[in-house]
């Protein structure tokens, strides 16, 4: 299992609770791009009650961006990807404006000859190095993400282990814990498993 502690920490500061994931995606050539519509983090945060625990499912959406020819990827994630602002309702000021801000930008890169490679159905893993800024902090982290050719424009990409963020981690950052609190979350579980399931294509 892959765990993400400090990783999970700074991205939650920008982009909430998968926010460390997502930044699993890698397109590896200029007119490779990311479909909006089918790709997703979802994360699972186990909330601890008098009644004991109980599974919350939340998502990061939209997920957006293009590599350019040597297969760089910058991606910016707002806080208005995610399910967050839908079920908060209306924000109080301090956090309304931050929703449209980027809150964070995960750089990564894969070769692109490697994925130019690859036959229809076929699918390979490889581990990416994710660097991701917030603020003025980087932090850099591996990540294990298996690419699946569907057809000669399509391809599905998805996380090649069981990944979760430190919970712990995650409610002592400032910022997401005030999130969370505003959520219901007094208190999670250590872990918050996520999965990411994106699809790239091209023209």
């Amino acid at each position: 299992m892959k765990r993400f502690g400090r990783l999970g920490k700074r991205f939650g500061q920008g982009a909430g609770l998968a926010w460390g994931l997502v930044l699993l995606i890698s397109p590896v050539q200029a007119e490779w791009e990311l479909d909006p519509e089918q790709s997703r983090v979802s994360a699972t945060v186990m909330q601890i009650g008098p009644d004991g625990p109980v599974p919350r499912h939340h998502e990061v959406r939209r997920l957006a961006g293009s590599a350019d020819a040597s297969g760089v990827l910058q991606l910016p994630l707002r806080l208005n990807q995610s399910d967050v602002v839908e079920r908060l309702g209306p924000l109080p000021p301090w956090l309304s404006g931050l929703t449209e801000r980027p809150m964070a930008t995960l750089t990564t890169r894969y070769p692109p000859e490697q994925l130019e490679r690859l036959a229809i159905g076929d699918s390979m893993v490889e581990t990416l190095m994710l660097s991701v800024r917030s603020g003025n902090a980087i932090r850099q982290e591996s990540l294990p993400v298996r690419f699946t050719k569907e057809s000669a424009n399509r391809i599905r990409v998805t996380n090649a282990e069981r990944m979760a963020l430190d919970g712990q981690e995650l409610m002592a950052d400032p910022t997401l814990r005030s999130v969370m609190l505003l959520l219901g979350y007094e208190q999670i579980g250590d872990e918050v498993p996520v999965n990411l399931d994106a699809v790239l294509t091209r023209q």
